[in-house]
């Protein structure tokens, strides 16, 4: 027979975590070495469950995991947060040798499903790199078809619900480069950002933002739409103290990465945004950079994407109607 269509394919459930994978999530780390828990099982916690290790959902040995906190809470309240400590991680793996094999194709999650958490830290999603200017990504943008590598290699199909993040310094929810078809649906973004509440890194796309709250104070907009395209960002609330709620625009350069793919495409509509104080930045702007960045000129030497033009150059993005208060 042959294989079902694309739209038929339904993802295998995994199997429920055994009771020692609980009790091990659920006691308190003791040394260093152990402040990690790899999950590749579904679990259910309980709702006076506290959680103080970090859970790392890593490769295709963890597609279908689902992750129900049934409201236990994760991380350590009131304690700062380092940018490499991830209260959750979600990550493909790496080829043995990256570049070197051909054909051979990097081990990555997908059909996760998390809900009814209250995360205190930061959750990080990604693939080739954690931020646009990891080395193997970096290498890989620097020839064509650059953008299908990176989504083809990240984590896809990833759904948050009902959950509230609490940021304590890093951004509580950092789509990396190439991650698709993540949903944010019915949840919180709070706490305290030294930058965006969420961020949607370069290559990124197809990402449902929708029926959240954005309370998170941020540094400075509270979502960055770099270089991702073909978002739904719809039905959200921002708290705004001054600072804008979205900025869609494509980073040029920075760490030597050439960034292919524009911020386009990206439907931004029915969100809500309240504001206070006397001086308020635009809630959306499209194409907010367009080459004003010290690094620009880092990723020079290529003839495409970023390297040969450093604006912005986003199209086709839908941006109303919204409401601002």
């Amino acid at each position: 027979m042959p294989p079902d269509p694309p739209a038929l394919v339904r993802m295998v459930a995994a199997d429920p975590c055994e009771a020692g994978i609980r009790a091990r999530l659920l006691a308190p780390p003791r040394t260093a070495g152990e402040e990690e828990v790899r999950l590749t099982c579904s679990l259910r916690l309980s709702p006076g469950d506290r959680v103080l290790r970090r859970i790392v959902i890593e490769g295709a040995a963890a597609s279908g995991l689902t992750l129900d906190c049934a409201g236990a809470t994760l991380g350590r309240p009131g304690e700062p947060a380092h940018l490499g400590a991830y209260t959750i991680a979600i990550r493909s793996r790496p080829p043995s040798r990256p570049g070197e094999t051909p054909g051979e194709t990097w081990d990555r999650p997908s059909g996760i499903r998390i809900r009814d958490c209250t995360v205190y830290g930061h959750v990080r999603i990604w693939g080739m790199g954690e931020n646009g200017q990891g080395p193997i990504l970096r290498d890989s943008s620097h020839s064509l078809g650059h953008t299908a590598r990176a989504q083809a290699a990240a984590p896809t199909d990833v759904t948050i619900t009902g959950t509230t993040i609490v940021a304590a310094g890093p951004i509580p929810l950092y789509l990396g480069p190439g991650v698709t078809k993540v949903t944010l649906r019915g949840s919180r973004l709070a706490g305290r950002s030294v930058s965006t509440a969420l961020y949607l890194d370069a290559e990124s796309a197809e990402n449902r933002i929708a029926d959240n709250d954005f309370e998170t104070e941020t540094a400075r907009e509270a979502v960055a739409v770099d270089g991702s395209a073909r978002n739904r960002i719809t039905g959200n609330r921002f708290t705004l103290r001054g600072q804008g709620a979205l900025r869609l625009y494509r980073n040029c350069g920075e760490g030597g990465t050439v960034r292919h793919q524009t911020p386009s495409d990206n439907v931004i509509t029915g969100n809500l945004f309240r504001t206070s104080g006397f001086f308020q930045a635009a809630p959306i702007v499209v194409n907010s950079r367009n080459g004003w960045r010290l690094t620009c000129g880092e990723d020079a030497g290529y003839p495409f994407g970023s390297s040969i033009d450093n604006a912005d150059h986003g199209t086709g993005n839908v941006v109303a109607p919204n409401t601002v208060e």
